[in-house]
């Protein structure tokens, strides 16, 4: 008895009272959820914006898309909070493979494990005993089609809504507040809900007592593969998609039972997908503008009136309506004048690619993958250490726009939050501001270029390669060439084309940059070569004006990374020699670069104690330069005692470089001795 004492319809409008449970809708909870997780300001881009921790939680989280994330948990909030977006559904428009469907399946899971915890959970209602009735046949039970909440039932106990409203005042002891709040949310039954419930009355002789013990409250189940809570509807061919995917039909197997022909409980709205997540649910309609338009159509009622409606029988629903498109479908569909209204009630969100280069890092890594690989004889995969950094700036460079005001590089450096010489965060600001006038989306800052799938093709084509599987290693230098393969086969615009391959000559010039470095760390026997030399160069500029500073140009002075007091000699020559690398002639040319240099670093030790300039390539490239010049007699000397190694001073440095490789730097032998190849090759030097 205890057991049914705590399903009945009293017992669960307690529990609201006590705050045990909640009835909100889908907009509320939804904004809850994200709302009550950390929220942190980040700059994107030049601009402050939101980072809501919720989406970058988990082994396989969301990376990036700061403005459309922000864009959609507005759009929730303000629905939350009865605005107009609470009539509207929300699109999400971009390019294919740039996790347009991730992103709407990843709310959903965090939306089901949300609900999962008892105090968010949804429940809904059903009748039983009505095969006592008599119109029913063997129907016993019957749930609510549209998972109404045990509280819409409530408000709805008698044909005057202030009499319901009385009897929870009454009953339940609910004060006007909670009334209030309550009744913010109010929708009528379902047309079957409805249509029972009258039955019941009719039965019961209007005894509410005698209705309310045939009222069962029972959870909403959240299985994913039942489509209830969240559920998915994908574009399907002309054919074989009609309304009944939607909306439900009449059930053959239902008028065996029911005598009344005038009950709507025969139409089975569960055949439907949005019936199953109507109750305070989120519907995913996936390619949205593939469908035909009389589905389309369906969907315009749906949006705007938040109802389910089948011969003029409507069910009103809770419902989060989120679909999306790619560019050229949505655009077919602009194309037709006639379809506006459909456009109208929708919002759109233009999702772009992303194109910070260091957060790609992370998204090329799903792409390579997270378990072991293994070659096709299951031989354990290597992966060169510079392969992520190698396609992660390939894709990002082919996502870039062309613009006067700043080269590929410098824009790739300063979307991922780098300095870029003397350009600053304002010109990629302004170089945005103007393609986001454009109307042709396709021309906005990140909306064309290589997606994740692309991507993902090109590690795929890399790992089926004989030369991978012979030498047992994912090289580096390889992914140049599959992704060549990728633009030829899958990138059909002969601008566009021509775009991304120029762009992968970019990123061959940025990798041949970064093997310099590599060299010269593996020629030094210590990772972190050219990192603390670049440093030196940093200290010494800080230093050498110092007051302090002795004849000795000994200069003390404390590491804010370790607060450890520290003593440098000031080399004067070594700094010279790397401002003439980056050709600066002039007294004054020093001196405005030393200023920019200081300047950064006084930005950025504040908030990175860690920042060691090694984003600033134009930099490392000259220290590396120098390093190699004065240690080895230049890089040339040092690529031909890698190159001709006949005497046995040559064979020893090429076995100790490749023995740093393998024990300190993360090279396997296959990529190491590639690695020491590329690098004796004149190939890419930009």
């Amino acid at each position: 008895m205890a057991v049914e004492k705590k399903n009945t319809l009293q017992s669960h409008l307690l529990a609201l009272k006590s705050g045990e449970r909640v009835f909100e809708n889908a907009f509320q909870g939804i904004s809850r959820m994200i709302l009550d997780a950390p929220i942190e300001k980040v700059v994107v881009n030049g601009k402050t914006t939101y980072d809501f921790k919720i989406f970058r939680e988990g082994k396989k989280h969301i990376v990036g898309m700061y403005d459309e994330i922000n864009s959609f948990v507005s759009y929730v909030k303000d629905a939350a909070e009865g605005g107009s977006s609470a009539e509207m559904a929300y699109v999400l428009v971009g390019e294919p493979g740039n996790g347009k469907t991730f992103f709407v399946e990843y709310v959903s899971r965090l939306y089901r494990e949300f609900l999962a915890s008892d105090g968010n959970r949804k429940y809904t209602f059903r009748f039983t005993g009505l095969d006592k009735i008599g119109s029913y046949g063997r129907i016993a039970t019957i749930e609510s089609q549209t998972y109404e909440d045990p509280a819409i039932l409530a408000m709805n106990l008698f044909d005057d809504p202030a009499e319901s409203r009385s009897w929870l005042a009454r009953k339940i002891g609910l004060d006007d507040a909670q009334l209030d709040t309550m009744h913010e949310n109010y929708r009528p039954l379902g047309a079957c809900t409805g249509y029972i419930w009258n039955d019941l009355r009719t039965a019961c002789g209007g005894d509410l007592e005698l209705m309310l013990q045939r009222v069962e409250i029972i959870p909403v189940p959240l299985a994913e593969s039942l489509g209830t809570v969240t559920g998915k509807y994908p574009a399907k061919d002309k054919i074989t998609s009609s309304a009944v995917d939607l909306l439900g039909e009449e059930s053959i197997q239902r008028l065996l039972h029911i005598s009344d022909t005038n009950n709507p409980y025969r139409f089975d709205l569960r055949r439907g997908a949005l019936a199953r997540v109507a109750g305070g649910g989120i519907h995913f309609s996936d390619e949205m503008f593939k469908n035909k338009k009389d589905l389309v159509q369906v969907y315009l009622g749906v949006i705007q009136n938040r109802t389910i409606e089948i011969d003029g029988f409507k069910w009103p629903i809770d419902t989060l309506i989120v679909a999306t498109s790619n560019n050229s479908e949505f655009n077919r569909f602009l194309a037709e004048k006639e379809e506006a209204p459909i456009v109208d009630r929708c919002r759109i969100s233009y999702i772009s690619h992303n194109t910070n280069y260091r957060l790609q890092h992370e998204l090329t890594q799903y792409a390579i993958g997270s378990e072991t690989k293994t070659t096709l004889t299951r031989e354990k995969l290597h992966q060169d250490p510079n392969l992520n950094y190698a396609a992660s700036v390939s894709a990002i460079l082919t996502r870039l726009p062309h613009s006067d005001k700043l080269t590929p590089v410098e824009m790739m450096k300063l979307s991922a939050g780098e300095v870029a010489g003397e350009k600053s965060i304002k010109t990629l600001a302004e170089v945005i501001d103007t393609l986001s006038q454009d109307t042709d989306i396709t021309n906005r800052f990140g909306q064309k270029g290589l997606g994740q799938r692309n991507l993902g093709r090109a590690i795929q084509l890399m790992v089926e390669s004989s030369e991978t599987n012979e030498g047992r290693c994912m090289f580096a230098y390889d992914v140049f060439r599959t992704l060549e393969r990728v633009v030829l086969d899958y990138v059909h615009e002969n601008n566009d084309r021509a775009k991304y391959l120029e762009d992968l000559k970019t990123a061959k010039g940025l990798y041949r940059e970064r093997i310099m470095t590599e060299m010269f760390n593996a020629y030094m026997d210590e990772p972190q070569a050219i990192r603390k030399d670049v440093m030196n160069y940093v200290n010494m500029i800080i230093g050498i004006d110092a007051e302090h500073l002795g004849a000795d140009k000994m200069w003390k002075y404390k590491d804010p990374q370790t607060g450890e007091l520290r003593a440098l000699k000031v080399d004067e020559r070594f700094i010279k020699s790397i401002e003439e690398r980056l050709q600066l002639k002039t007294e004054e040319q020093r001196e405005s670069f030393r200023t920019s240099i200081r300047k950064i670093y006084g930005q950025k030790i504040g908030t990175e104690p860690n920042y060691d300039f090694m984003d600033n390539l134009e930099l490392v490239k000259a220290v590396t330069d120098v390093r190699l010049k004065s240690d080895i007699a230049g890089a040339g000397s040092l690529i031909g005692a890698l190159a001709n190694r006949t005497n046995e001073e040559n064979q020893k440095l090429y076995d100790r470089m490749i023995d740093t490789m393998l024990h300190k730097l993360g090279y396997c032998r296959t990529c190491a001795q590639k690695t020491i190849e590329y690098f004796c090759t004149q190939e890419d030097e930009t």
